[in-house]
């Protein structure tokens, strides 16, 4: 499996620039095999790794888990 490292803040500081989402990112670089994305620290420090799916139906699965998991995180936040 492809490995892409990704430095997670300037990643994402790119995102908000160009107001677009990592899933609009991530569907452009689906290829015929999964490929293993593993953003990291300006430490070379592992923060986290997606498993980029090889097609689109699975990638809009993933964004709607992710979408509710993240809802729940934020309503746990702010609940307490």
């Amino acid at each position: 499996m492809k490995k892409i490292h990704i430095q997670a803040e300037p990643f994402f500081d790119l995102l908000k620039e160009k107001n677009q989402s990592m899933w609009d990112i991530f569907e452009q670089m689906i290829q015929e095999h999964e490929q293993e994305i593993i953003f990291i620290n300006d430490k070379q420090q592992v923060l986290f790794n997606y498993i980029l799916p090889n097609n689109l139906d699975k990638l809009k699965e993933d964004q709607k888990k992710f979408s509710e998991e993240f809802k729940n995180k934020i309503a746990q936040t702010y609940l307490n």
